[in-house]
């Protein structure tokens, strides 16, 4: 840990009025700091917020990205939501400027140990687990990062004996790699350190499949920012790793030792594995302890299943009891907007899964139910692989109905691999948007079925957010 005024005097630009942007700069103001916000929105488009920062002593340019900024800037505290590539962080990464962003700066500050959770999928309910497990063995727990509120703002009120649980996205853990500030030259020691190359004592990659293609410019680049959350740790560090996907063994296997695996298939020393219908922890020995079976566990889905394997090997690393952990696993019931149970009507029984919102994700939904299924598919693609959801529709959905930009492409996809699939009796409809969408799914449900939100897609083509699209999906089912 570092204390904030190991960074004083730096003159400080936060790039994007985001949360993370107004939490950092409510904190660094009250630390006495020099700051200044910026955003491309104006300020009619930003609510009160900017407002309240004026009042509180912090400057704001918005509605642009003045290079001019640059010219008094030590630091630039940016968004993970602003890509690296706009006009502006290319000027400040040819002048030498730093960068760095909100999560590594708590993770620079903080006093407590830490434990980091990534992958493709699954990050949040894992993330949310783990928290639950460690309150539950006694211990004052913070959860944050890339779900919830942004950790700075709760940094001071944090002691070294508590836990902090954080999820972290590809787009935040670029900043833990140095090579993002290839080429610049600090005397100050607080900023050299901050810098740095730095992982969580304990971390996890869950899986790594194809995802954020349309903002990182190569799934070499994505596999990159994932793996700083392992590649900086200490001789004593811990990784947490999927055994049953392709890319996190290949990874896993070049660190050996520090890995503790979870898998569905197989039995690994000081692994958690699904043992028949048992779920359990290993020793170093191999030897079984029973946490739960599986039908004790509320949540649906093969890959729910990978997550509390998941969960539990973080918790018990970081000290939690078998008993802390079943008691969380076997009445755990989901997170928001995740497979996430909004209401039975005629017979039908509607689900919301707004967070899938790439083929992966969808694909992971499907298998996790036995009824037929309408589903609803569509928003705006990321630049992704459709074969493999395609063929998986085709084998599993009753009726499948497109809405949003992607529409077109789904659509293409699925007729490039009907002729794969010969026996298929998938109908395949189409709606403007989501209201029209849950209107149709109403009409064609059946007693018996069930009625999946699961786009696939990425919600901005309609919506702010994944779960903006969530909440509007669940108001007009309970409408109907």
């Amino acid at each position: 840990m570092a204390d904030i005024n190991t960074l004083a005097g730096l003159r400080v630009v936060i790039v994007g009025l985001g949360q993370e942007g107004t939490a950092l700069a409510t904190y660094l103001t009250r630390h006495g700091f020099r700051v200044t916000v910026t955003d491309a929105q104006p300020a009619e488009k930003l609510g009160s917020v900017p407002a309240t920062l004026a009042a509180a002593g912090v400057s704001l340019v918005l509605g642009e990205h003045p290079l001019s900024l640059l010219d008094e800037a030590d630091l630039l505290l940016v968004s993970p939501g602003v890509p690296l590539e706009i006009p502006f962080l290319e000027a400040a990464r040819t002048r030498k400027i730093p960068l760095s962003t909100e999560s590594r700066l708590f993770c620079y500050l903080c006093p407590a140990q830490i434990i980091g959770i990534t992958g493709s999928s699954g990050k949040t309910t894992t993330t949310t687990l783990v928290g639950k497990i460690m309150e539950a063995g006694g211990r004052k727990t913070w959860v944050g990062g890339n779900i919830g509120r942004p950790l700075i703002e709760v940094v001071d009120q944090i002691s070294p004996v508590d836990v902090v649980v954080m999820e972290l996205s590809s787009f935040q853990l670029e900043y833990f790699h140095a090579r993002l500030n290839q080429g610049v030259k600090t005397e100050h020691p607080g900023l050299a350190a901050l810098l740095a190359n730095w992982s969580p004592p304990i971390s996890a990659i869950l899986n790594i499949t194809p995802n954020h293609l349309d903002r990182h410019p190569s799934m070499k680049h994505y596999v990159r920012a994932k793996r700083a959350l392992i590649d900086y740790q200490g001789p004593e560090g811990v990784i947490v790793m999927g055994l049953d996907n392709d890319m996190t063994r290949t990874i896993g296997h070049q660190y050996r030792h520090k890995v503790r695996w979870f898998s569905l298939e197989a039995q690994m020393p000081n692994g958690a594995s699904l043992a028949r219908n048992d779920m359990v922890l290993l020793d170093q020995n191999n030897m079984p302890h029973f946490v739960a079976t599986r039908q004790e566990v509320k949540l649906r889905g093969a890959h729910n299943l990978s997550n509390i394997l998941a969960a539990c090997l973080l918790a018990r690393e970081a000290g939690a009891s078998i008993e802390a952990m079943r008691s969380v696993i076997t009445t755990f019931t989901g997170v928001t907007h995740r497979l996430e149970f909004v209401r039975e009507r005629d017979g039908v029984s509607y689900f919301n899964d707004s967070v899938s919102t790439t083929p992966g994700r969808l694909i992971a939904a499907l298998h996790s139910y036995t009824e037929p299924i309408v589903l609803l598919v569509g928003g705006r693609d990321k630049n992704l692989p459709w074969d493999d959801a395609a063929r998986l529709i085709l084998h599993k959905v009753r009726v499948v109905i497109l809405f949003g930009e992607a529409t077109d492409l789904i659509a293409k996809a699925l007729a490039k691999v009907r002729h794969e699939i010969p026996q298929s009796q998938t109908r395949v409809q189409r709606a403007a948007n989501l209201e029209e969408a849950v209107n149709l799914a109403a009409q064609l449900a059946q007693p018996g079925n069930v009625v999946l939100l699961s786009p696939g897609c990425a919600s901005y083509d309609a919506f702010r957010s994944y779960a903006e699209r969530g909440e509007r999906f669940k108001e007009l089912v309970q409408k109907l």
